[in-house]
């Protein structure tokens, strides 16, 4: 007899604080432009057109379906509990179906999903659809760093690896800072090639709305198109090994003429050292 009663309040509490976590919403904590913040409850600020429709996709269409479907539920079992306890009804109801509640309680759930599902393939398709791109740059996984590549630009490539606790300055964000950074410009299209060295890795920058698994033997692409300068962080999101969580990502996002003093910089800093790979000192030092 315990066993309902327990599930029935179980059910019941998990509906109040869905519901509160709704009301107090507005006094939580949200996330700032291009990191996380602590108990965010929210989407960071998003930088691209993408991330503010998918923001728009969750909160307009998928949070009323979700609150609407929660109170209902919590409704009918609070009527249930009320209504039909043991002390209001001796004697059981014997009613095995209702033609009406099973035609209701199937048809209701299909619109729900077509109301879902026209969006929501829209955004699949713009987030898969890369356009003309301004700008290629190549991010390869290891274990456990980031190698980044810009093609369009001769050969400049580069590590970045993170940067451990007392390496940081003000502000010290821990697992997310990086020694070098990935920089593109403003407003313009940037497509990403994503591969993997060895395990499975996934690229991630959660305000640009961007997600990307990195596979070995393999070439995924994806896309971006910032419109806010700044930094911005991600993380790995793909299990890859004991370092997992020490491969973060960082993106700078700037002005079309500070990208290219940086690219000035990057030729000299990060263009491979013009060694000749044929010779036989380089024979002698590879064996």
């Amino acid at each position: 007899m315990l066993n309902p009663i327990f599930s029935i309040f179980r059910l019941t509490m998990s509906m109040f604080l869905k519901v509160s976590i709704l009301v107090f919403l507005p006094f939580a904590a949200f996330a700032k432009e291009g990191k996380s913040e602590n108990w965010q409850l929210s989407f960071q600020e998003p930088a691209t057109d993408l991330m503010s429709d998918i923001i728009s996709f969750h909160s307009y269409i998928l949070m009323p379906i979700i609150t609407g479907i929660s109170l209902l539920v919590l409704g009918l079992l609070l009527y249930i509990m009320f209504r039909f306890n043991s002390k209001r009804n001796v004697v059981a109801s014997t009613t095995t179906h209702n033609t009406t509640i099973e035609i209701l309680w199937t048809v209701i759930p299909v619109i729900l999903l077509i109301i879902i599902a026209i969006p929501s393939f829209r955004l699949l398709y713009v987030s898969e659809t890369i356009p003309k791109a301004d700008l290629t740059i190549k991010a390869i996984g290891n274990q456990w760093y980031w190698t980044y590549e810009y093609p369009d630009y001769e050969d400049i490539a580069f590590d970045a690896n993170m940067l451990l606790e007392n390496e940081l300055s003000d502000p010290k964000l821990r697992l997310l800072e990086t020694d070098t950074q990935i920089v593109v410009p403003v407003n313009k299209v940037v497509k990403l090639q994503i591969t993997s060295a060895d395990v499975l890795h996934a690229w991630t920058i959660p305000a640009f709305g961007v997600k990307m698994d990195a596979v070995p033997g393999r070439l995924n692409e994806t896309w971006f198109k910032a419109n806010k300068e700044g930094i911005y962080y991600g993380q790995c999101s793909e299990l890859c090994g004991a370092k997992h969580a020490f491969m973060p990502i960082n993106v700078k996002v700037v002005s079309e003429s500070e990208f290219d003093d940086w690219l000035v910089f990057a030729k000299e800093e990060y263009a491979s050292s013009g060694i000749d790979y044929s010779s036989e000192t380089f024979e002698i030092a590879k064996n």
